[in-house]
């Protein structure tokens, strides 16, 4: 069932799926919208799902006020009375599962973290790339910014699929630095985790995000670390066997 959820003035587009066992939430990239699990979904037939574009993002409106990821998810899971999920989140999406995992412990089953963000982590400076992208930004190019970022994100290859996902995404781009509210920083308080998490990273990902998730695996205790080759920042394109594996074992 498709169902369009208000989040002040804006709406989300979110899919529902019924089914047994505990909700399983997919969590989108920032590199791409919803439909970046379509290779996933399928294995979950017959489980409780839900799946949603944030704000900008693939079928959900643009924003119109100041939003968080962390409360938009709230948002959706308050609105279909889902007391307790299973948090599967890409990139963008890993950082607002672990968000949730802080502030709210008790409506997170498990965590299923791809190449996840993590707020807080030392970072290192990019500035000719963040010139790069301000520039294609400052003259809306959305066709430049999906170039860019197919170049920096989809090491392996840009294929239709990966170029979709970037497609859905640069739009929102536009938007998230005059209306996205950052969530808290996690990575101080990993160590707080208490659900189950595994913690997937392709080979063909930037090196940064291995040790991004060297780092959560490292403070989470118990957290499973995955390797998947021949994945980069779209693994659930890339290997969704894998992945959809993972999430049925978690």
């Amino acid at each position: 069932m498709e169902l369009r959820i208000p989040v002040g003035p804006d709406e989300l587009w979110t899919e529902h799926l019924a089914g047994d066992g505990v909700p399983i939430v997919l969590l989108h990239p920032g590199i791409g919208d919803s439909r970046v699990w379509d290779l996933v979904v399928p294995g979950l037939d017959g489980r409780r799902l839900v799946r949603y574009d944030v704000r900008g993002y693939g079928r959900s409106s643009a924003p119109t006020t100041e939003f968080s990821l962390l409360d938009d998810l709230v948002t959706v899971l308050d609105q279909l009375a889902l007391d307790r999920v299973q948090l599967v989140g890409c990139s963008m999406g890993g950082s607002t599962a672990l968000s949730l995992a802080l502030t709210h412990p008790e409506r997170v089953h498990s965590l299923v973290l791809l190449c996840p963000g993590l707020p807080g982590f030392p970072w290192p400076e990019e500035p000719e790339l963040d010139a790069q992208f301000e520039a294609l930004a400052a003259k809306r190019d959305v066709n430049g910014m999906v170039s860019l970022g197919l170049q920096i994100w989809a090491a392996a290859g840009d294929d239709p699929a990966a170029r979709a996902q970037l497609e859905a995404a640069a739009p929102a781009w536009l938007h998230q630095d005059a209306f996205l509210k950052p969530d808290p920083p996690v990575y101080d308080r990993l160590t707080e985790v208490k659900a189950p998490t595994a913690v997937m990273v392709g080979d063909k990902d930037r090196p940064i995000l291995a040790a991004v998730a060297g780092a959560i695996v490292a403070r989470i205790p118990n957290a499973e670390f995955i390797w998947l080759p021949g994945a980069d920042h779209l693994p659930s394109l890339r290997t969704p066997q894998q992945v959809t594996e993972t999430i049925l074992r978690y």
